[in-house]
Protein backbone atom coordinates (compact mmCIF):
# COMPACT_ATOMS: atom_id res chain seq x y z
CA UNK A 1 0.00 0.00 0.00
CA UNK A 2 1.20 3.52 -0.82
CA UNK A 3 -0.29 6.14 1.49
CA UNK A 4 -0.02 9.85 0.67
CA UNK A 5 -0.17 12.53 3.37
CA UNK A 6 0.33 16.15 2.34
CA UNK A 7 -0.15 17.58 5.83
CA UNK A 8 2.67 18.73 8.11
CA UNK A 9 1.97 16.21 10.84
CA UNK A 10 3.44 12.98 12.15
CA UNK A 11 0.37 10.83 11.65
CA UNK A 12 0.01 7.18 10.78
CA UNK A 13 -2.75 7.64 8.22
CA UNK A 14 -2.89 9.59 4.98
CA UNK A 15 -5.32 11.33 2.69
CA UNK A 16 -4.98 8.79 -0.12
CA UNK A 17 -4.10 5.11 -0.19
CA UNK A 18 -3.22 3.19 -3.35
CA UNK A 19 -2.91 -0.58 -3.65
CA UNK A 20 0.42 -1.44 -5.28
CA UNK A 21 0.19 -5.20 -4.85
CA UNK A 22 -2.15 -7.65 -3.16
CA UNK A 23 -5.69 -7.33 -1.80
CA UNK A 24 -5.18 -4.12 0.21
CA UNK A 25 -5.27 -5.76 3.63
CA UNK A 26 -3.43 -8.35 5.71
CA UNK A 27 -4.49 -11.00 8.20
CA UNK A 28 -3.00 -11.67 11.62
CA UNK A 29 -3.89 -13.72 14.70
CA UNK A 30 -3.96 -12.93 18.40
CA UNK A 31 -4.35 -16.19 20.26
CA UNK A 32 -7.07 -18.16 18.50
CA UNK A 33 -8.67 -15.06 16.97
CA UNK A 34 -8.13 -14.05 13.34
CA UNK A 35 -8.19 -10.42 12.21
CA UNK A 36 -8.33 -8.64 8.89
CA UNK A 37 -6.41 -5.35 9.00
CA UNK A 38 -6.65 -2.51 6.48
CA UNK A 39 -4.19 0.42 6.28
CA UNK A 40 -6.41 2.86 8.22
CA UNK A 41 -7.22 0.37 11.00
CA UNK A 42 -5.24 0.46 14.24
CA UNK A 43 -3.66 -2.87 15.17
CA UNK A 44 -0.82 -3.70 17.55
CA UNK A 45 2.49 -4.09 15.72
CA UNK A 46 3.90 -6.70 18.14
CA UNK A 47 1.49 -9.61 17.73
CA UNK A 48 2.91 -11.92 20.41
CA UNK A 49 3.20 -8.96 22.76
CA UNK A 50 -0.41 -8.06 22.00
CA UNK A 51 -1.49 -11.52 23.14
CA UNK A 52 0.13 -10.84 26.51
CA UNK A 53 -1.36 -7.34 26.59
CA UNK A 54 -4.88 -8.60 25.90
CA UNK A 55 -4.50 -11.45 28.38
CA UNK A 56 -3.65 -8.83 31.01
CA UNK A 57 -6.71 -6.79 30.03
CA UNK A 58 -8.80 -9.95 30.26
CA UNK A 59 -7.47 -10.70 33.75
CA UNK A 60 -8.11 -7.13 34.90
CA UNK A 61 -11.67 -7.11 33.47
CA UNK A 62 -12.71 -9.91 35.88
CA UNK A 63 -15.58 -10.92 33.61
CA UNK A 64 -18.34 -13.21 34.86
CA UNK A 65 -20.22 -13.81 31.60
CA UNK A 66 -23.26 -11.56 32.01
CA UNK A 67 -21.68 -8.14 31.48
CA UNK A 68 -22.27 -5.50 28.81
CA UNK A 69 -18.74 -4.52 27.73
CA UNK A 70 -18.03 -1.23 25.97
CA UNK A 71 -14.81 -1.30 23.90
CA UNK A 72 -14.00 2.37 23.32
CA UNK A 73 -11.45 3.37 20.65
CA UNK A 74 -11.95 -0.20 19.42
CA UNK A 75 -10.00 -0.05 16.14
CA UNK A 76 -10.54 -3.28 14.16
CA UNK A 77 -12.37 -4.80 17.13
CA UNK A 78 -9.46 -6.83 18.43
CA UNK A 79 -9.91 -6.38 22.20
CA UNK A 80 -13.70 -6.71 22.10
CA UNK A 81 -13.53 -9.88 20.02
CA UNK A 82 -10.76 -11.26 22.26
CA UNK A 83 -13.09 -10.81 25.27
CA UNK A 84 -16.37 -11.68 23.56
CA UNK A 85 -16.67 -15.22 24.96
CA UNK A 86 -16.61 -13.90 28.54
CA UNK A 87 -19.44 -11.34 28.25
CA UNK A 88 -23.08 -11.06 27.31
CA UNK A 89 -22.48 -8.30 24.76
CA UNK A 90 -19.64 -6.23 23.29
CA UNK A 91 -20.27 -2.70 22.01
CA UNK A 92 -17.29 -1.20 20.16
CA UNK A 93 -17.03 2.43 19.08
CA UNK A 94 -14.36 3.84 16.75
CA UNK A 95 -14.11 7.08 14.75
CA UNK A 96 -12.31 5.54 11.72
CA UNK A 97 -14.97 4.05 9.39
CA UNK A 98 -12.50 1.71 7.66
CA UNK A 99 -11.62 0.17 11.04
CA UNK A 100 -15.29 -0.53 11.75
CA UNK A 101 -15.60 -2.25 8.35
CA UNK A 102 -12.69 -4.45 9.42
CA UNK A 103 -14.29 -5.06 12.83
CA UNK A 104 -17.52 -6.23 11.22
CA UNK A 105 -15.58 -8.56 8.92
CA UNK A 106 -13.58 -9.83 11.91
CA UNK A 107 -16.80 -10.67 13.75
CA UNK A 108 -17.81 -12.85 10.80
CA UNK A 109 -14.34 -14.41 10.48
CA UNK A 110 -14.47 -15.52 14.10
CA UNK A 111 -18.13 -16.49 14.32
CA UNK A 112 -18.81 -13.93 17.05
CA UNK A 113 -22.52 -13.18 17.47
CA UNK A 114 -22.59 -10.86 20.48
CA UNK A 115 -20.41 -7.95 19.26
CA UNK A 116 -21.76 -4.72 17.76
CA UNK A 117 -19.50 -2.05 16.27
CA UNK A 118 -20.35 1.61 15.65
CA UNK A 119 -18.48 4.08 13.47
CA UNK A 120 -18.67 7.34 15.40
CA UNK A 121 -16.72 9.92 17.32
CA UNK A 122 -17.00 8.95 20.99
CA UNK A 123 -18.16 12.38 22.00
CA UNK A 124 -20.99 12.24 19.46
CA UNK A 125 -21.91 8.65 20.25
CA UNK A 126 -21.88 8.92 24.03
CA UNK A 127 -21.85 12.50 25.24
CA UNK A 128 -24.10 14.32 22.74
CA UNK A 129 -26.81 11.67 22.62
CA UNK A 130 -28.01 8.47 24.22
CA UNK A 131 -28.68 6.33 21.14
CA UNK A 132 -25.92 3.83 21.97
CA UNK A 133 -27.06 3.39 25.56
CA UNK A 134 -30.70 3.22 24.49
CA UNK A 135 -29.89 0.46 22.00
CA UNK A 136 -27.42 -1.57 24.03
CA UNK A 137 -27.79 -0.63 27.70
CA UNK A 138 -25.32 0.90 30.11
CA UNK A 139 -21.90 -0.74 30.32
CA UNK A 140 -20.91 -2.89 33.28
CA UNK A 141 -17.26 -2.85 32.18
CA UNK A 142 -15.48 -0.39 29.88
CA UNK A 143 -12.23 -1.04 28.06
CA UNK A 144 -10.35 2.07 26.92
CA UNK A 145 -7.55 1.86 24.33
CA UNK A 146 -7.10 5.46 23.21
CA UNK A 147 -4.39 6.99 21.00
CA UNK A 148 -1.38 8.66 22.59
CA UNK A 149 -3.38 11.82 23.32
CA UNK A 150 -5.52 9.86 25.78
CA UNK A 151 -9.25 10.05 26.50
CA UNK A 152 -11.26 13.16 25.59
CA UNK A 153 -12.23 15.09 28.76
CA UNK A 154 -15.93 14.89 27.89
CA UNK A 155 -15.68 11.10 27.60
CA UNK A 156 -14.06 11.08 31.05
CA UNK A 157 -17.04 13.04 32.33
CA UNK A 158 -19.44 10.59 30.66
CA UNK A 159 -17.67 7.68 32.35
CA UNK A 160 -17.93 9.39 35.72
CA UNK A 161 -21.63 10.06 35.16
CA UNK A 162 -22.50 6.53 34.01
CA UNK A 163 -20.17 4.88 36.53
CA UNK A 164 -19.52 1.40 35.12
CA UNK A 165 -18.37 -1.03 37.79
CA UNK A 166 -14.91 -1.46 36.25
CA UNK A 167 -12.69 0.39 33.77
CA UNK A 168 -9.75 -1.33 32.10
CA UNK A 169 -7.45 1.24 30.52
CA UNK A 170 -4.93 0.06 27.89
CA UNK A 171 -2.46 2.84 27.15
CA UNK A 172 0.51 3.37 24.83
CA UNK A 173 1.38 6.60 26.67
CA UNK A 174 1.89 6.34 30.46
CA UNK A 175 1.77 10.14 30.80
CA UNK A 176 -1.77 10.50 29.45
CA UNK A 177 -2.80 7.33 31.30
CA UNK A 178 -1.66 8.97 34.56
CA UNK A 179 -3.57 12.15 33.70
CA UNK A 180 -6.81 10.31 32.87
CA UNK A 181 -6.54 7.89 35.80
CA UNK A 182 -6.16 10.85 38.16
CA UNK A 183 -9.36 12.41 36.78
CA UNK A 184 -11.29 9.16 37.14
CA UNK A 185 -9.98 8.52 40.64
CA UNK A 186 -10.59 12.02 42.03
CA UNK A 187 -14.10 11.14 43.14
CA UNK A 188 -15.48 7.88 41.79
CA UNK A 189 -12.84 5.21 41.16
CA UNK A 190 -9.89 3.53 42.82
CA UNK A 191 -6.88 2.42 40.80
CA UNK A 192 -6.56 -1.20 41.94
CA UNK A 193 -3.83 -2.56 39.66
CA UNK A 194 -1.39 -1.46 36.99
CA UNK A 195 0.79 -3.62 34.76
CA UNK A 196 3.38 -2.40 32.23
CA UNK A 197 3.83 -4.60 29.14
CA UNK A 198 7.05 -4.32 27.12
CA UNK A 199 5.59 -4.26 23.63
CA UNK A 200 8.54 -2.39 22.13
CA UNK A 201 11.81 -4.06 23.22
CA UNK A 202 15.00 -1.97 23.05
CA UNK A 203 13.02 1.28 23.09
CA UNK A 204 11.86 3.58 25.87
CA UNK A 205 8.19 2.85 25.10
CA UNK A 206 5.85 0.58 27.02
CA UNK A 207 2.16 -0.21 27.10
CA UNK A 208 0.32 0.03 30.41
CA UNK A 209 -2.84 -1.71 31.56
CA UNK A 210 -4.71 -0.29 34.55
CA UNK A 211 -7.78 -1.53 36.44
CA UNK A 212 -10.09 0.95 38.11
CA UNK A 213 -12.97 -0.13 40.34
CA UNK A 214 -16.01 2.00 41.20
CA UNK A 215 -15.84 3.26 44.75
CA UNK A 216 -18.71 2.07 46.99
Amino acid sequence: MHTVNRLKAQVATGQETHILHGPGHIHDRIGKWQFRISPASFFQTNTLGAEQLYATAQEFARLQGDEVLYDLYCGAGSIGIFLSEQVQKVVGIEVVPEAIVDAEINVELNGVRNAHFIASDLKAALVDGNAVVAAHGLPDVVVLDPPRAGVHPKVIQWLLAQAPQRIVYVSCNPATFARDAALLCESRYDLQAIQPVDMFPHTAHIEVVGRMEKRH
